[in-house]
């Protein structure tokens, strides 16, 4: 049985986060509980034990800081369900990302608001300490209502916990960051630019981590590059398109995965309202075009694919719908399996294998 947490937007009637049990075989899904002490728990992120989970809340609410909040729960394995920990500031506007280093001691939050990185400290029983701020950036782009200064919108730490890379929107950056675990700082060692107006929103490695992909929100591109894993250099290979290419009309990017084995890569559009799909290289990282599928619904925020690579669940965030897809190993492709929730505002999805 696996676990799948849905984050949502619960400011118009949700409950906060929602905790499913997932049948491995079928896909189907089965509410075990709701849990509402936070407003607008977008993202999530588990620590590498899976002990512990940590959301932001990005929409700052009445009552609340000037500043975003980050939450922490306990984990009941057993059942999957969640006890609440604490809060802090994340010292910076519309959090909207969040990430668990390899130790589990650091919490990093992207501040889409103010672009900046914040790190937290994990205390002995999971809660956290005060954030300080890690880094700030500067700049902005060409396209003036979106890029008119930064607007970070992702972190994701590489497999060996030594590089931070953060997808800044707002000045058209993927920057890279080594991270010093010890005294959770982060030291700038690369820059890579993306095309103008691109929009950098979310990174992945490839399992193998030879290879990572970026998905550029405002240009609907992705972007694949080689992964030099002992200096954490990055190399730009290629950038396809992520829609159609009869597609006419207005469309934004979301998230992008690797399946389980590496074979295929997946993005959302919303517009398109559709996932791309592409099959990846493994020699070089190329990208290949497969397909896309629809999402049964409108606007797909984020996505998930479960451990073992035969379910990806997408949340459709405006026509409030978490739909389930059956993936095939060979080809890539999705297929619908008929499974499909009323969830308000479903924004994040995570699934989890416990012990």
């Amino acid at each position: 049985m696996f676990t799948v947490y849905v984050g949502t937007y619960n400011q118009d009637g949700g409950e906060g986060l929602y905790i499913y049990n997932m049948e491995p075989s079928s896909g189907s899904l089965s509410l075990q509980s709701r849990v509402s002490q936070t407003l607008n728990p977008w993202f999530i992120a588990l620590d590498p034990e899976q002990r512990y989970l940590y959301t932001v809340e990005e929409v700052v609410g009445e009552g609340r800081s000037k500043h975003g909040i980050v939450s922490s729960f306990a984990i009941r394995q057993e059942t999957g369900d969640l006890e609440y920990l604490n809060n802090q500031s994340a010292k910076g506007s519309i959090p909207c990302h969040v990430a668990v280093d390899g130790t589990g001691d650091w919490v990093l939050v992207a501040n889409y608001g103010t672009g900046s990185i914040a790190m937290l400290p994990v205390l002995d029983d999971g809660s956290l300490g005060t954030a300080s701020i890690a880094a700030q950036h500067d700049g902005s782009s060409v396209d003036v209502e979106r890029q008119d200064g930064p607007h970070l919108h992702s972190v994701t730490i590489s497999s060996d916990n030594q590089y931070v890379f953060a997808a800044d929107l707002g000045i058209d950056k993927l920057l890279a960051y080594k991270l010093d675990h010890g005294n959770g700082e982060l030291q700038l060692t690369d820059e890579v630019n993306t095309k103008l107006g691109a929009g950098p929103r979310h990174f992945d490695f490839h399992p193998g981590d030879k290879f990572a992909c970026l998905i550029n929100e405002l240009d609907s591109t992705i972007t694949s590059f080689e992964y030099n894993q002992d200096t954490g250099k990055l190399t730009d290979t290629a950038t396809v398109n992520a829609l159609p290419a009869e597609f006419k009309g207005i469309n934004t990017c979301a998230d992008v995965h690797f399946g389980a084995s590496g074979k295929f890569v997946y993005g959302s559009n919303r517009g398109d309202d559709s996932m791309v799909i592409y099959e990846v290289d493994h020699e070089n990282g190329g990208l290949s075009y497969v397909g896309h599928e629809s999402t049964q619904g409108k606007t797909p925020r984020n996505f998930a694919i479960d451990p073992t690579g035969q379910f990806l669940i997408v949340g459709n965030e405006e026509s409030d719908t978490v739909v389930v897809f059956r993936i095939d190993e060979n080809t890539g492709k999705l297929t619908p399996t008929g499974h499909v929730l009323e969830v308000p505002g479903p924004a994040c999805v995570k699934i989890v294998s416990f012990p």
